[in-house]
């Protein structure tokens, strides 16, 4: 009996370390990184200067996206004008579709975090994670990783200690 439950855990060790380790997981993105991309993407939106462009919140987002990323982030349609007049609504989409890019992004990158903030910023852009290195996309990338660069830093207590 005792060789058997020997040979049983000896079994089951030798079986789990064929599963993949911690450290090759995907990532889960930290909150303080969503919320430091979804402000980059605020900072970096092309501002129009045109009233009625058909873009909508301070995140310019079309109305055909609104539609889908409202209903995977609420299960429910929410109109431009709705998403245009509640910025906490425009932030709660925005949060929640930034999320999901950021942790596949990631995935794609091997938890690389600035690849992973370029892919985002492109597909932002241009509906595809590849291409924006030059011209108008290339410079709208790069300003989304600088300003999220300076709001991904995590804040240190010793930083605030005054003396």
């Amino acid at each position: 009996m005792r060789k058997n439950i020997g040979l049983l855990v000896g079994g089951m060790i030798f079986s789990l370390g064929f599963l993949p380790s911690v450290a090759q997981a995907p990532k889960q993105v930290f909150d303080r990184q969503v919320a430091a991309m979804v402000e980059a993407l605020r900072l970096a939106a092309p501002k129009t200067n045109t009233i009625n462009d058909g873009l909508y919140s301070a995140w310019q987002v079309r109305p055909e996206t609104l539609k889908g990323w409202s209903k995977y982030c609420l299960k429910k349609e929410v109109t431009p004008t709705q998403f245009e007049n509640s910025p906490a609504l425009a932030r709660q989409v925005v949060s929640c579709i930034t999320r999901r890019e950021l942790n596949n992004q990631y995935t794609t990158h091997q938890n690389n975090e600035i690849a992973a903030v370029r892919g985002v910023a492109c597909w932002w852009m241009t509906g595809k994670y590849t291409g924006c290195n030059n011209g108008f996309t290339g410079a709208y990338v790069q300003k989304v990783v600088e300003y999220y660069q300076q709001r991904s830093k995590p804040v240190s207590n010793t930083s605030q200690i005054k003396s």
